[in-house]
């Protein structure tokens, strides 16, 4: 049996004991090999351009550029690249601001490495993934929770809230009961009451605007 090929990741963070502790959780997973480390935004892109990574996991807070700023500009420079923000910080404006970036992940430093393995093979996949807590931090300047705008049905924003969870079609359909073509109907009704081009962005907006509270 031809086994697929490993997850390429690139870690990038600007303190080296944290590089060091993930370069050895790395080295526990079969099908996930390292590729570079980078200590702040600036080498982050420049890697990110000559490795090619299928995923990075990125500090936020670093010195020279931050992981915000690497991020945006590896997402417009090589969008096939999926990114997870690994940090300490809580703050909701700094949350919103990394899943403006084009995150497709949100974790906390304090995640497993199961959790963290299965975080990263999911965005792999193409799903999103988002600690349990990012969905409950407001942004004050937001607008309030149930927005008519968005006039989202109560099986919608379960729909929803699976896929904040990177959920599939295929289990989202499984969680809810539901047909595999109803709940691809689900997913394709938010994203045009949202006026997202993704499931991501979708994501994004719904956590800007407390739609999963």
């Amino acid at each position: 049996m031809i086994q697929p090929n490993p997850i390429r990741i690139l870690i990038v963070d600007d303190h080296a004991m944290v590089r060091s502790g993930l370069r050895m959780f790395l080295l526990a997973f079969d099908d996930l090999e390292l590729v570079g480390e980078a200590v702040n935004g600036i080498e982050a892109v420049k890697l990110a351009e000559k490795l090619n990574p299928d995923v990075i996991l990125m500090d936020l807070i670093m010195p020279n550029m931050d992981g915000l700023n690497a991020t945006h500009q590896i997402h417009l420079k090589l969008p096939k690249i999926k990114i997870i923000a690994l940090t300490s910080f809580t703050e909701p404006q700094l949350i919103n601001k990394a899943i403006d970036a084009g995150v497709s992940g949100y974790l906390y430093k304090d995640t497993s490495a199961n959790e963290l393995a299965n975080a990263i093979r999911a965005v792999h996949s193409g799903k999103t993934i988002f600690s349990p807590e990012v969905t409950q931090k407001r942004d004050n300047q937001s607008s309030p929770a149930g927005s008519p705008f968005f006039d989202l049905t109560t099986r919608e924003r379960e729909v929803l809230s699976l896929m904040a969870n990177g959920k599939s079609n295929i289990e989202i359909s499984e969680i809810l009961s539901l047909s595999l073509s109803t709940a691809k109907f689900h997913v394709s009704n938010i994203l045009s009451k949202l006026n997202a081009h993704s499931r991501g962005e979708a994501v994004s907006i719904a956590l800007k605007n407390h739609l999963l509270d």
